[in-house]
Order: structure tokens, then C-alpha cells, then sequence
């Protein structure tokens, strides 16, 4: 079930991240679904080996924006359940739509704030995030509110992005589009897909929230940005044309300029265009 944007509880330390996903990036998102779910595929089999579901399991899917994770856990846990929670509902309806269209009839979603959703007591035995666990305003509130949600020896798998200076199709991508400007970077600890890059950091906030140390395994794959350089150029721009946004005539001609020489380096026929990326694997259990 899905709630409507209007009645959506969100903390107030994510309004703005309501405020995004639920309008135009989530729009964007979910016209997008096919070629999102494809980018980051390649460390799926990761993530759902590390969460190790098995028959029965209920299992919580935290961002799980289009809901690939979502179904794919539900069809792990035969018999058990896989509700997914993202604050997008342009993503969620896709999501439905799929899991009906695939037959998922236990994968549900839920358009809810996990920081601040009054989830069922220890009802979860595992918690998974593909990269979407990341724009909390306040983590450490967020992974305590769903500790409290996952029973006593849950298990947790997330996936989280390594810094920026170890995926090159962040630093490749804004580096073209800021025209020979430097960018302003988000403080480390605020919002953003590079929120949880430290491990350190990730250790404080799951052992802060009741959740056993965790293990940070390092992982790297490709990043799939489409099959040819125009899909690219248009998946690229939605997500990151906001740099474009203070850019005059000239400048913005150099950008796009730079934005497609890029993109054609990547590209090869046999696997369309693909950026190299790093990400940790981060496992814990709930402790009793």
C-alpha cells in the first residue's frame, strides 16, 4: 500500500528530501526505471547474497525506489513477505506495477520517512538498502528506528557508495559539466549518495542505533549509463543537469561538449557505455 504525497510523515530533517523525490527527480526516476534498475545490477547478486534470506523471512527494503531489490527479495523469501519504503511515489506506483506485472504478490511498498515510520516492533529479519540509505537527515535516529523494527539476530546488508575519488562516474561526470569551475562539495556528513562512504562513520551510527560492528567489504563493478551515448547523455542530465542550471550560453555549450567526449570514451559496443564504481558492502545484525 502507498500513502499520497499529503499525508506522508516525514521528520522534518527530510522535507526537502520529500519534497525532491516525491516531484520532479522522482518523476525522472520512474520514467527512467528500466535503465535505473540496470545501472546498479551489477552488485545486486552481492547485496542478496550478503542478506542471506531464506524461506519465510520478512524483509525490509529501505529507498527501494522502482522496488528491483524489493521483488527480488520477495522472491527469495518464498513464503515470507518484502515490503519496500521510499518517500518517492512516482517510483512506488512503478513499483506496483511491476511486482503485479511480475507476479510478486509478496513485495509491497509504502511511501513512508524510515527515520520516523512507526514500523511493528522486531517484525523484519532482514534489512536491506541498495544506495538508498544515505540522504537521512539524522542516520543515527533513522538506523535506531529500524533496529527497533528488526528482530534480535536480524541480519543487515547495505550497499553504499566508497568516496567520490574512487568512482569515476561521479567525479568524470560533474568534472565535465562544471566547465572549468570547482564545484562546492556537501559537508561529509550531510545528505547525499556519499553519506555512509566512511566506514568509520558507518560503525558509529549502526553501533549507536543497536546494531552489532559492522563489516565493510569493498566492492567494485561496472556502472551501466545506457547502450548508446545519446541514452547516456539524456540519463546523465537528469540526474545531474542541475550543474548546468548558472551556466551562460558559452559555458554551457563547453559543458555538454565535455559531458559527450566523455561519455564516448566510455562506450563500447559490446556494453554500451559504463563508468567504473566502488561501493562497500556493509554487513551487521541487530543485537538482542
Amino acid at each position: 500500500m502507498m500513502t499520497g504525497t499529503d499525508t506522508a510523515w516525514v521528520a522534518p530533517a527530510n522535507a526537502d528530501q520529500l519534497k525532491a523525490w516525491d516531484t520532479t527527480e522522482g518523476v525522472f526516476w520512474a520514467e527512467q526505471a528500466e535503465l535505473f534498475e540496470h545501472s546498479l545490477e551489477r552488485y545486486d547478486d552481492w547485496l542478496l547474497r550478503a542478506a542471506a534470506i531464506r524461506e519465510g523471512d520478512r524483509v525490509l527494503d529501505v529507498g527501494c525506489g522502482t522496488g528491483s531489490t524489493t521483488r527480488a527479495a520477495a522472491w527469495l523469501t518464498g513464503s515470507g513477505t518484502a515490503l519496500g519504503v521510499d518517500l518517492s511515489s512516482p517510483m512506488l506506483a512503478v513499483a506496483a506495477d511491476r511486482a503485479r506485472d511480475t507476479g510478486a504478490g509478496n513485495a509491497t511498498y509504502l511511501q513512508a520517512d524510515a527515520q520516523v515510520h512507526p514500523f511493528q516492533s522486531e517484525s523484519f529479519d532482514v534489512l536491506l538498502s541498495r544506495t538508498g540509505c544515505t540522504f537521512f537527515g539524522d542516520p543515527v535516529a533513522a538506523f535506531t528506528n529500524l533496529a527497533r523494527a528488526t528482530k534480535p539476530g536480524g541480519r543487515l546488508a547495505l550497499l553504499v557508495w566508497q568516496p567520490p575519488s574512487q568512482n569515476p562516474w561521479f567525479t568524470e561526470l560533474t568534472t565535465a559539466l562544471a566547465a572549468g569551475r570547482t564545484l562546492p562539495t556537501p559537508p561529509p556528513e550531510a545528505p547525499s549518495p556519499f553519506a555512509l562512504a566512511d566506514p568509520a562513520r558507518v560503525a558509529d551510527i549502526l553501533t549507536t542505533a543497536g546494531f552489532a560492528t559492522p563489516e565493510c567489504e569493498a566492492l567494485k563493478e561496472p556502472m551501466y549509463w545506457g547502450p548508446d551515448v545519446p541514452t547516456a547523455l539524456h540519463f546523465t542530465l537528469g540526474v545531474l543537469g542541475w550543474l548546468l542550471d548558472d551556466l551562460d550560453a558559452d559555458a554551457r555549450t563547453r559543458a555538454l561538449t565535455n559531458l559527450r567526449r566523455t561519455l564516448v570514451a566510455h562506450y563500447t559496443w559490446d556494453d554500451g557505455v559504463t563508468f567504473p564504481s566502488a561501493a562497500w558492502l556493509v554487513t551487521s545484525r541487530k543485537l538482542a
